[in-house]
């Protein structure tokens, strides 16, 4: 799925740009080279592209620098919070380098924003970054009394910088429908990818949150979540401004391409 007025060649583009930003040849031989979000890239080069006001450069420079701060973002949730007991030297090497990898990240932001010296967008960033860690820390301490709250922290840790981009190039916002979006597309892959290998993160989160909590009901409620998400986007996606039609475009091309080849039969929980 393509944005409006964003051809092909044009994402993979910007995802070439990215990718030789991230390129770090001692990084790559210890960790993992980092993932690129395609839904938040897709939707990022969407809001950022139909924008007429903004140049080539602008376009390029906002849409590569977001991508950056959330690619650092991601990094830094690879870093297992407490310490095992039988790691070993290369496991506390991986471990360090996976936190200096997402401060790098953030520099190289910092560095092509200030290039074009556009510091504005440098403070809307930066806005983004600072309540994003102000959720994670309620999580990581616990601060959490339901799963409900839950879920609402996690969506705005996922949204929140798309929805800050998104308020400063149309001073608009568009809160629930990309949140709840996001959530949808993140959900529906995290459980095809724990199907394969067994693994969901967002419940290891929740898990350590809540000792009692049982996984099958987890799943259940997650299932739950999507199937209404999917029954109430088409109402919010409809309800957006008119100079939003690109994104409507866009988002229901999308649900409709995700359900094509991934019907969703869950039952509500």
């Amino acid at each position: 799925m393509i944005p409006l007025n964003t051809s092909i060649t044009e994402i993979q583009n910007i995802r070439g740009l990215l990718e030789d930003k991230l390129q770090h040849k001692y990084l790559e031989k210890y960790i993992q080279k980092p993932k690129i979000d395609e839904e938040k890239l897709r939707i990022l080069t969407s809001l950022v592209n139909n924008k007429v006001s903004l140049n080539p450069i602008q376009r390029e420079r906002y849409i590569i620098t977001a991508m950056l701060v959330q690619i650092a973002l991601d990094t830094h949730e690879l870093v297992p919070v407490r310490n095992e007991w039988d790691e070993t030297k290369e496991d506390k090497l991986t471990k360090q380098l996976r936190v200096l990898a997402g401060d790098y990240y953030s520099g190289l932001y910092y560095l092509l924003l200030s290039e074009i010296e556009d510091f504005d967008f440098i403070h809307t960033l930066a806005s983004a970054i600072r309540k994003i860690n102000e959720y994670k820390i309620m999580l990581y301490y616990k601060e959490v009394e339901s799963f409900e709250e839950f879920i609402v922290l996690t969506k705005k840790i996922d949204s929140m910088l798309i929805l800050h981009v998104a308020q400063f190039i149309y001073g608009s916002t568009l809160d629930q429908v990309i949140s709840d979006w996001l959530f949808t597309d993140r959900m529906t892959r995290e459980i095809k990818e724990m199907q394969l290998n067994g693994e969901f993160p967002l419940y290891e989160i929740w898990q350590a949150i809540d000792e009692t909590s049982n996984y099958s009901v987890f799943i259940t409620k997650i299932n739950g979540i999507i199937y209404e998400n999917r029954v109430e986007l088409p109402s919010l996606i409809s309800n957006l401004p008119d100079n939003f039609m690109f994104l409507k475009k866009y988002l229901r091309n999308s649900i409709n391409e995700t359900e094509q080849h991934d019907p969703f039969t869950a039952e509500e929980g």
